[in-house]
């Protein structure tokens, strides 16, 4: 298979065209080797408009969903960002380009050696797999000035604004099926935040997902 045709394929069909006119990201993701992140039984698929099926029930998110969050994040480069469920790294991988240190956080204790095997054969060192739950962020590395997360929730959970820095920014799913909004929250200041939902879709919920009603945004 021709992985450098399928991945100017994947830019300039499926992520160019869906609001990502940045072309820091394009470049970033025309750079980064989603083959490398992908189990080989379905490597061929790395540049599918599908989400990539992983171990244990998981999959990677449409490259075109990694796109719109890498522009909705617009990160230069930040010194600390919180990922919320690894899978096969690929997306820590691209964030890392952009921060001196991510934590990554994967509940499936299989799925983050998969990430950490996958990390060191790609050189990529400034990434941390910790295994545990993050539905409610990861408290133990906080504040962070970017945080991520992979899978839905059905809403935002006040601990997780509360590990976000002044000037961070934090990117969500919301909601249920088939309403699902990528949400994207900018924290001010110590006391206020801005809320835009970009655009609906479907994504698998995150494991443990909070269902109180002590919820923020």
């Amino acid at each position: 298979m021709d992985f450098e045709r399928a991945r100017f394929n994947m830019v300039e069909q499926q992520i160019r065209p869906w609001d990502v006119p940045t072309p820091e990201v394009r470049h970033l993701l025309t750079a980064a080797r989603r083959e490398n992140y992908v189990p080989p039984p379905v490597r061929t698929l790395a540049f599918a408009d599908i989400e990539v099926p992983l171990p244990c029930g998981q999959t990677m998110l449409k490259p075109a969903i990694e796109g719109r969050i890498l522009q909705a994040l617009g990160m230069k480069r930040v010194r600390s960002t919180l990922e919320i469920g690894t899978g096969s790294g690929y997306f820590a991988a691209l964030l890392a380009s952009r921060s001196r240190k991510v934590y990554t956080v994967e509940i499936e204790p299989e799925l983050a050696q998969l990430a950490r095997g996958n990390f060191a054969r790609n050189g990529i060192a400034n990434v941390i797999v910790e295994e545990g739950d993050g539905a409610q962020g990861w408290f133990t590395q906080a504040p962070y000035d970017v945080i991520v997360v992979s899978g839905c929730l059905p809403e935002l959970p006040g601990a997780l604004l509360a590990q976000l820095k002044p000037g961070g920014r934090l990117f969500a799913f919301v909601g249920e099926a088939p309403a699902m909004k990528a949400r994207l929250i900018v924290r001010e200041n110590e006391k206020q935040v801005q809320r835009r939902d970009l655009f609906e879709t479907q994504v698998p919920m995150l494991r443990h997902a909070p269902c109180t009603n002590e919820f923020l945004l």
